[in-house]
């Protein structure tokens, strides 16, 4: 069973996500920062990371960094509200190793297009 790690500050959203892939047969572990997002890559090992880039606490580029400086092979995902090409923290995630992103508000299709679709792959 792939293994998924949802990162997000907001609760409302980290729920929604984690029933979308809990029905799709795919084992979620959730984290509400960044910080409990780096330990839990660390124990679960996850297939890939869902993660929010602005987070309260570390945000999402750090939290990324802190993973890929701890597993290089780390797949992740990055969620953003604004346009990639209106932010500049985007190209930011894409350098140090984000393998993509995916927009807020999180929609069904796509979630399944872009995070189904890797996972699936495993």
């Amino acid at each position: 069973m792939p293994k998924l790690l949802i990162v997000d500050d907001e609760t409302d959203i980290l729920e929604f996500a984690a029933n979308f892939f809990r029905k799709r047969k795919v084992e979620v572990f959730t984290a509400p920062n960044g910080e409990q997002a780096v330990s839990m890559a660390h124990s679960h090992k996850p297939n890939l990371v869902l993660m929010d880039i602005g987070m309260s606490g570390i945000d999402g580029i750090e939290t990324l960094k802190r993973m890929k400086e701890m597993d290089c092979n780390t797949k992740v995902i990055m969620v953003t509200g604004r346009e990639p090409q209106e932010d500049a923290s985007f190209n930011k995630c894409m350098e140090l190793g984000a393998m993509g992103y995916i927009h807020k508000p999180l929609e069904l299709d796509e979630l399944e297009k872009v995070v189904l679709k890797e996972l699936m792959k495993i």
